[in-house]
């Protein structure tokens, strides 16, 4: 039997920051590599790439009513890696918005194989720092083009941008795209949220109702401290009470979670926590997300379900569903999913900014390592579990030290986390990672 102790993994940590610091300085140091097919420069110093030439697509560029089209055609080649570059100059620390649009054949997995990414070059030439891919799944136009839209700041030392248009690793894919811009632009508004975490296990009732009395004047609390979101623990009308799931069990909506919209309406902030739901004959352990209007938003059934729950006949849900706030995406898990990286992937594959968990008890690490590889907020209320805000460095922001106890902060969900020499890692997930759906669920709207 091996044992992974914290040690291990403290020294997997920094093995892994060496190696990516000697990779880093090794990539930062290279000059900028030759290009391996460059076909006659256009107009508009548009060049076609590919970083081999056995693996070069067709290029090719058509004259519409409305601008130039670039297009590349995998041609049944199975690893294509093709891209059209263009240089633009452009100015240390200034703000510049990127514009494009393009429609694809036979892709199956979009996200990481129509690819936008951004260079960064300095006077010799030489990258500057490291590159940034933009998302490509934003609205779609009339005629059923999508629309990929990007806001970047300029690194230091740098005075090129080199724009870079993929399409790599379809074997039959096609792509065209079309419109494409990169312009000065003034600084992105912020998106200030402030973030709430209770700590609080309920103790001494003797029904849900007393439980959900407790956590009044907690919420209070974090209404004073102008809190916009506010997670509570798991199944908070079962802990303490000392009865069985089947007597708790309750529909979604009902009694519980009409008290909790009652304090949502009245605060005007967003609140997550879960009950046992009762749904026909089976039972759930459900995450609700209450609007500030007291509203029901949405509702999440636990899809992980440790054998303590498993053995009192609860049933696992199917589903990953997020949903859309005035604070920005929202996704919801439970406690032991946690523990399992599938869960929290899938939220943020479609979008999920923050993610809310009530949990009992569990691994503080793998909270961590939720936050870290999404780069997502993660708000955590637990009973044998340090209540905690990660932010997408995994940093526990702020902590419970007692209880009870209520956690406040103020986050910008538009600020950008780069880390040493792996740069804009939220923006590296989607199209470096591997396929988190099966051809024809790809397409999901990623956004980073």
């Amino acid at each position: 039997m091996y044992r992974i102790t914290k040690q291990i993994v403290l020294a997997g940590m920094v093995l892994a920051v060496g190696i990516g610091w000697l990779l880093g300085s090794l990539s930062l140091a290279e000059e900028k590599p030759a290009l391996a097919v460059l076909e006659s420069t256009l107009a508009d110093g548009w060049q076609s790439y590919s970083p081999r030439p056995e693996l070069a697509p067709r290029f090719w560029t058509e004259k519409t009513e409305g601008g130039l089209v670039l297009g590349l055609a995998a041609q049944g080649h199975p690893a294509p890696d093709g891209r059209w570059i263009r240089h633009v100059p452009v100015q240390p620390g200034k703000f510049y918005r990127f514009h494009a649009q393009w429609q694809a054949k036979n892709i199956s997995h979009p996200v990481r194989s129509v690819v936008v990414r951004i260079g960064w070059e300095d006077e010799q030439g030489r990258r500057s720092a490291p590159p940034e891919y933009i998302p490509i799944f934003g609205p779609t136009t009339a005629d059923g083009w999508r629309q990929v839209l990007g806001m970047l700041q300029t690194p230091e030392k740098t005075v090129r941008a080199r724009l870079e248009l993929h399409l790599r690793w379809s074997s039959e894919g096609e792509l065209r795209w079309r419109n494409i811009q990169f312009v000065p632009s003034d600084p992105p508004p912020p998106k200030k949220v402030r973030l709430a975490v209770v700590h609080h296990r309920p103790r001494g009732g003797k029904t849900p109702q007393d439980n959900l009395q407790q956590f009044v004047p907690l919420l209070q609390e974090a209404a004073r401290q102008k809190a916009d979101i506010v997670c509570l623990g798991e199944l908070i009308t079962y802990c303490g009470l000392g009865k069985t799931v089947a007597e708790l069990a309750e529909p979604i909506p009902g009694p519980s979670t009409q008290f909790l919209a009652e304090q949502t309406r009245q605060h005007r902030f967003y609140l997550a926590t879960s009950i046992y739901e009762q749904s026909g004959n089976l039972i759930y352990n459900t995450a609700v997300l209450l609007g500030r209007d007291g509203a029901l938003v949405g509702k999440y059934r636990k899809v992980c379900i440790p054998y303590e729950e498993i053995d009192h006949g609860v049933a696992p849900g199917e589903e990953y569903p997020v949903f859309d706030t005035d604070l920005g995406r929202v996704g919801l898990m439970i406690c032991w999913d946690v523990h399992f990286p599938e869960i929290a992937r899938a939220l943020a594959a479609q979008g999920a900014e923050i993610i809310l968990l009530p949990i009992w008890g569990g691994n503080e690490t793998l909270a961590q390592a939720r936050a870290i590889e999404n780069q997502i907020f993660l708000l955590a209320s637990g009973y044998d579990f340090r209540s905690a805000i990660y932010n997408r460095r995994g940093q526990p922001i702020a902590q419970a030290e007692k209880d009870p106890q209520v956690l406040v902060v103020e986050v910008d969900l538009a600020e950008k986390v780069y880390w040493p020499w792996l740069g804009n890692w939220r923006s590296r997930i989607w199209p470096e990672a591997p396929p988190l759906f099966p051809p024809g669920r790809a397409s999901r709207n990623t956004d980073f």
